[in-house]
């Protein structure tokens, strides 16, 4: 079922709803994977393309089911062609002084009506081109899922993307507000006499690069949450905001699970699976071009001719024709161009044939591949958390320790640049492990597993 979230946006767009204030959207990754499928730009070609391979299965059909044709005309004669016959006895015309004698033979108006039928009775390509039209549209269904998996696993980086850079303005607003306090106080010992001005530049230096790095937080995260519309298909002018939180989304559980699972069929392997049936029923096809072609072929007409154009279609004027028979097309000899086809569909079978043994080590290795990643970059996101802490412990116990007068304002400014640095390798390895999880979950093939539509 369509969520009742992507069902009011389309019916807003439709709307044509123009405004000077920005509609923003709650969302969570389930609604924005939803909506994705349904509009974006890749999602939607790939589900025409389906439409496409159905009607060329109707198409294929068609062919072999009766061609009736109707046929009507009217031709008009100002100058009846001459016809030239010898003046020779018994019909030769003494008084004439050339041996032809010029005759015109015709009607200034004549007219016509007629229906033909035809019906394939043999053609061995027809079935094999019925069955190679239903098997591409199978491919189309195929490749419509493969899309799909494109477009889910674009939408969730670029979703882990936006919650990261949110988390980053977060602890660099943090930051931003303890130095801000820390300034403040250390301006105030400087004006009363406990510190000197170089302990107020120290910090004001480092407050002025935690507003930069800010900076660059917000602006990261802007460009990520265009890059999460440009993805699910979400007109610009609408704002979009997480319900969720990283947390939410990362339970130690779920990973462990992730780690343990087997890996389920790649739409990949069906893709080159379905093109190998279609290249087998090409070979089928080339092959089927060296036997008869027989098609029955009916055709009825009725004709009228006359000097004007109102006897033309005078009753008495007009006769019938039909005509019934039966064709046999025989191929005798094409230059050899249906044995090089042949014979290049061998070569494409057996490319693709290698093509199957390729992919089957190559998704291997990518689930090797993707499960080692992940339990590295788990582990990366472990230490990294740890020395977040321990540089928060640090910079609380420097910063008591400056309160009370025993240690160093530079002690203080280090603490903080080494916290800051800290949570900028904790978020950076949790974007890592979250980019992991959805290599992992492609590896596996089963990006589209917790999807109920």
């Amino acid at each position: 079922m369509k969520n009742l979230l992507t069902t009011l946006i389309t019916l807003l767009i439709a709307g044509g709803i123009a405004s000077a204030q920005t509609d923003v959207l709650q969302l969570n990754l389930m609604e924005s994977l939803e909506y994705a499928l349904e509009n974006n730009v890749d999602a939607k070609n790939a589900k025409l393309e389906l439409l496409v391979s159905k009607a060329t299965v109707k198409e294929t059909m068609a062919d072999g089911l009766p061609q009736i044709n109707g046929s009507f005309n009217l031709n008009y004669n100002p100058e009846i062609p001459v016809v030239f016959l010898p003046n020779e006895p018994p019909f030769g015309d003494p008084s004439i002084p050339s041996d032809v004698i010029p005759a015109r033979f015709g009607v200034n108006y004549s007219s016509g009506l007629g229906v033909t039928v035809s019906q394939m009775i043999f053609d061995g390509s027809f079935f094999v081109g019925l069955r190679a039209a239903k098997t591409l549209n199978e491919l189309t269904q195929f490749d419509l899922e493969k899309t799909e998996n494109d477009v889910i696993e674009a939408v969730k980086k670029a979703y882990y993307g936006v919650l990261v850079n949110q988390r980053r303005i977060e602890l660099a607003e943090a930051n931003l507000n303890r130095l801000d306090d820390l300034l403040a106080e250390t301006k105030a010992l400087n004006e009363a006499g406990f510190s000197e001005k170089i302990d107020v530049t120290r910090i004001q230096v480092q407050r002025n690069n935690t507003s930069s790095s800010l900076a660059r937080a917000q602006t990261a995260y802007e460009i990520s949450k265009q890059l999460l519309k440009l993805n699910m298909g979400l007109p610009k002018e609408y704002d979009i905001e997480i319900t969720e939180t990283l947390q939410e989304l990362n339970p130690e559980e779920e990973l462990n699970t992730l780690l343990a699972m087997e890996g389920m069929r790649r739409v990949e392997e069906d893709q080159l699976q379905k093109n190998l049936e279609l290249t087998r029923l090409d070979f089928k096809n080339n092959h089927a071009q060296y036997m008869p072609k027989i098609t029955f072929n009916g055709n009825y007409q009725r004709s009228g001719a006359g000097n004007s154009l109102s006897g033309t279609y005078n009753s008495i004027n007009w006769f019938s024709s039909s005509l019934l028979g039966v064709t046999m097309s025989i191929p005798i000899f094409d230059g050899l161009a249906k044995s090089a086809r042949i014979q290049k569909n061998r070569i494409q079978m057996q490319q693709l044939e290698n093509q199957q043994f390729f992919l089957q080590d190559n998704i291997a290795l990518e689930i090797y591949q993707a499960k080692q990643n992940l339990r590295n970059d788990i582990e990366i996101l472990r230490v990294q958390n740890e020395n977040m802490k321990l540089a928060q412990e640090v910079f609380d116990i420097a910063q008591i320790k400056y309160n009370e007068g025993v240690g160093s304002n530079l002690e203080l400014v280090d603490a903080d640049a080494a916290l800051k640095d800290a949570e900028i390798n904790y978020l950076s390895s949790l974007y890592d492990g979250l980019i992991a999880k959805v290599d992992l979950e492609r590896a596996l093939g089963i990006l589209q597993t917790d999807l109920n539509f």
